[in-house]
């Protein structure tokens, strides 16, 4: 009887064990506590080591911030009122409207605020997250809002999509009602997850009559089903690619994803429902590894369909789009869509910048500066 020569035992062995280990990784997916935790990455963060009441850490001049929030005051706002900002106490400020930072804010007639949602994992700190603050409030006269969703950081409380669209809203709220900001003076941005929670947050303002100077997606994906079966967590790590040639079994494991997340759904009720004013940019980096630069296609298909009131396939689509588009010689391009009443869709995909560190580029601090600024976007030539 032929006996298997030992370096087969150890190839089948190793080949096993990471099969085993990712048929364990989509069984413990379909369990809704492990599928949230996945999904979410809300408890995988440093807020152990890193004191987040503490922003100086990060390069911050201190000023005002709450448990689930962080106020960064434009560095010219800062410099402006110094003494008065140093003379409060530092850390975790339990009554945000005793903040002297609260206080220049409310003050200010001409105040223009960033509400910034980030991805998933970490806290409000984590990463590239504070150099992102730093890139948009260094050299602007822009404040800037950050919160930790529910579950994240120093949040209480369990994500879900309806919770974290919740926390947004919240905060956006806070902003109009507590801060006095009105909200075409607000500009709202996410970055990755942090881009369906914008378009949830927008979708129900947009229902309300509520427009904002400027929405802001960077790193976006369509819907949670269609993001899953080309998404690679960390750049490498692959969720349900490796089962897209078996699509009865996909659409099996479909069934399981608790929050479906469909960005383009509600962008295209964001624009239906525009009365006056709307502009809306998508950003993407061509290397980004975990979330493919099309997702923000998709997004910008359904987007501008919604200005045209009719749905094209793909093909008349990019026909339609091509001629509204810049292309540059590296791949990148600017695509540019305006609709009555005055509405401008913009979709900017750039070289390099990847995933997370696309948030320090300057296409992100220009699409916030077209958003406040008196409009000059014209479609391309």
């Amino acid at each position: 009887m032929a006996r298997t020569p030992p370096w087969g035992i150890g190839l089948a062995a190793g080949l096993a064990a990471p099969f085993g280990i990712y048929i364990l990784m989509l069984l413990l997916g379909s369990v809704p506590y492990f599928q949230r935790l996945f999904m979410y990455a809300h408890k995988f963060n440093t807020v152990f080591w890193h004191d987040v009441d503490k922003p100086e850490y990060w390069g911050f001049a201190t000023d005002g911030e709450t448990l689930y929030s962080w106020h960064v005051l434009p560095l010219r706002t800062y410099m402006k009122h110094e003494s008065r900002l140093q003379s409060q106490k530092g850390g975790f400020c339990a009554d945000v409207t005793s903040a002297e930072s609260f206080k220049i804010l409310k003050d200010d007639p001409e105040a223009r605020l960033i509400i910034y949602f980030h991805g998933n994992a970490g806290h409000i700190a984590q990463a590239v997250r504070p150099g992102a603050y730093h890139t948009l409030t260094d050299t602007s006269d822009y404040h800037l809002l950050a919160i930790d969703y529910r579950g994240f950081g120093k949040s209480t409380g369990t994500p879900t999509e309806n919770g974290l669209i919740h926390d947004g809203v919240a905060a956006v709220s806070w902003a109009m009602d507590v801060a006095g900001i009105p909200s075409d003076r607000i500009v709202i941005m996410g970055q990755s997850l942090g881009t369906a929670v914008t378009s949830g947050v927008a979708e129900h303002f947009a229902m309300q009559g509520v427009e904002f100077a400027g929405i802001i997606l960077i790193a976006g994906f369509s819907d949670m089903q269609t993001l899953l079966s080309s998404y690679t967590a960390a750049g490498f790590i692959p969720i349900l690619s490796p089962i897209r040639a078996i699509p009865p079994l996909l659409r099996f494991l479909h069934r399981f994803i608790l929050d479906k997340w469909k960005s383009t759904d509600r962008l295209a009720n964001v624009v239906s429902t525009t009365r006056n004013r709307l502009r809306l940019t998508l950003i993407h980096a061509k290397d980004d590894l975990e979330i493919p630069s099309h997702e923000s296609d998709a997004l910008f298909k359904c987007a501008s369909s919604a200005t045209m009131g009719e749905e094209l396939d793909d093909d008349q689509f990019g026909v339609w789009k091509e001629g509204k588009t810049a292309r540059k010689q590296d791949g990148s391009f600017v695509s540019v869509v305006t609709g009555k009443p005055d509405i401008v869709i913009r979709q900017e995909l750039v070289r390099y910048g990847g995933h997370n560190g696309i948030m320090l580029s300057s296409q992100v601090a220009l699409a916030v500066l077209r958003s406040f600024e008196p409009d000059t976007e014209k479609p391309p030539v």
